[in-house]
């Protein structure tokens, strides 16, 4: 396990599951977010695919990675790249209850965000929740492809 893709649903536990293994391997973890959206000093800018994917290959060259996030179509080379690749399987009703929660977090400034919390991104989240339990066979149907390297798992702490 020396690259390592996790990927799921928002609020699956992918960034608790990737701080988790990087710390127990000492293998560097990478948020997906934060290679699409760029912190600059004038505020966040989205990278074209382009662009995030030339990130990506820099970060290959060091060597052994892990990276964290949703099923996007502008880094699907990682799929190929990695060796291993993590379907975090939350159920629906945990993931909604943590959706909320977090956003709980973020308003009385108990958890930090890269992005504005407010109702427009609550709302978002529930849609991308709701968009991918729709399109659920589809991203199953590209997991098959990949079947010799994909371990499910239903709670981050599984592993």
């Amino acid at each position: 396990m020396n690259k390592v893709l996790i990927i799921g649903i928002v609020a699956s536990g992918k960034t608790t599951l990737a701080k988790r293994l990087s710390n127990k391997t000492n293998i560097p973890w990478y948020e997906l977010d934060a290679i699409v959206y760029h912190q600059t000093p004038e505020g966040r800018r989205k990278r074209s695919p382009e662009e995030q994917v030339a990130v990506i290959m820099e970060i290959d060259q060091d060597g052994a990675w892990i990276f964290e996030g949703t099923d996007r179509e502008s880094y699907q080379c990682l799929y190929e790249m990695a060796d291993t690749i993590i379907f975090l399987d939350t159920p629906l009703w945990k993931r909604k209850i943590r959706i909320f929660v977090r956003f709980l977090k973020q308003k009385m400034g108990i958890e930090k965000c890269h992005y504005k919390s407010d109702i427009r991104m609550l709302k978002k989240m529930y849609q991308w929740t709701q968009d991918f339990e729709n399109n659920r066979y589809e991203f199953e149907a590209k997991l098959l492809l990949y079947q010799n390297k994909v371990i499910r798992l239903y709670e981050n702490k599984e592993l």
